[in-house]
């Protein structure tokens, strides 16, 4: 019994220890060809869409402001002198009311300087008496008219080209939504742009309030469209990329665009129906591509902008 315990067993400890070591060191570095390290690898998927036809609506519903039309000056048409004024500072004035009489010297006669339309006598600079030439400033005039004013991104810009002359104001808290005209586009000399439409004489509305402004420019149906992102340009012509998806070369192709919801963009001339072309312009739209992974086992994961799927 002592050999067992001084000799044997040590002995067998030894070599059940020896035994354990090699299995380790033998998956460490030397595993079976069938059980091979998996490395990850990944690659840019360049995404490609089909021309199809479809329906485009170009249309912009705009958050505004209510705002009174600017006061413009009333100018004397006569030389003479101010015999009597009939209007006072703030007064509010109908269309064809006398404002300033104004004797004219040769041929001596008494010429009266009437309100063009209605609206709110300001800045008044006359007194009777007061000698006054053709051409001076004899008084301001804020109109009694009132206009929708959005603003608007420049790029927006591009969108309005052919829009009509009319619009629909919805008006929180007011009357039924109505159609203002004289829609135009206006650019102030800080550079801010804006769409401003001229609100009918028979609503009642007043300045500050909120609108809201739907411009309707154009819809078409049975188109070619394609994803704006496609496409390098935007306004009347542009560029895509022709992928077939089969690893060959690209063709960039320049194409003729027509109406834009922003999304979608119609195309004119360039493309057919069934061709495959690139979603994202490249070297440009990259980084919103989706980058995907072999997982080592036959199959792929991908991520976009931090998100998988």
């Amino acid at each position: 019994m002592v050999v067992w315990r001084r000799w044997v067993f040590p002995i067998l400890m030894v070599v059940v220890f020896a035994l354990i070591a090699a299995a380790l060191v033998k998956i460490a570095f030397f595993p079976d060809s069938a059980e091979a390290v998996v490395e990850p690898s990944a690659q840019i998927s360049d995404t490609v869409v089909t021309v199809e036809k479809g329906e485009v609506v170009n249309a912009l519903t705009l958050s505004g402001t209510v705002a009174r039309d600017a006061a413009f000056p009333i100018k004397s048409v006569v030389d003479g002198t101010v015999t009597a004024v009939h209007v006072g500072e703030g007064q509010t004035v109908a269309a064809g009311q006398v404002l300033v009489t104004i004797k004219q010297g040769y041929p001596v006669k008494n010429v009266d300087i009437v309100a063009p339309e209605a609206g709110d006598v300001s800045e008044l600079g006359v007194v009777a008496g007061q000698a006054s030439s053709v051409g001076a400033d004899l008084m301001k005039l804020t109109p009694a008219r009132y206009h929708v004013l959005s603003t608007v991104e420049p790029v927006q810009l591009y969108r309005l080209i052919g829009a009509p002359t009319e619009a629909s104001v919805t008006i929180q808290g007011g009357p039924a939504p109505f159609t203002c005209t004289g829609l135009k586009v206006q650019v102030a000399e800080d550079g801010t742009t804006s769409v401003r439409c001229a609100i009918p004489g028979d609503q009642v509305v007043f300045a500050g309030l909120q609108a809201e402004l739907a411009i309707d420019i154009g819809t078409v149906t049975d188109a070619l469209i394609v994803p704006t992102t496609a496409v390098k340009g935007g306004a009347g012509s542009g560029v895509v990329w022709i992928d077939a998806g089969d690893g060959s070369d690209l063709e960039e192709r320049e194409v003729v665009l027509g109406v834009s919801d922003g999304t979608m963009v119609q195309v004119t001339e360039g493309l057919e129906q069934g061709e495959m072309i690139r979603q994202f312009v490249p070297g440009i739209a990259a980084a919103n591509e989706p980058v995907c992974y072999d997982d080592g086992m036959g199959g792929e994961y991908c991520e976009e902008q931090g998100w998988s799927w």
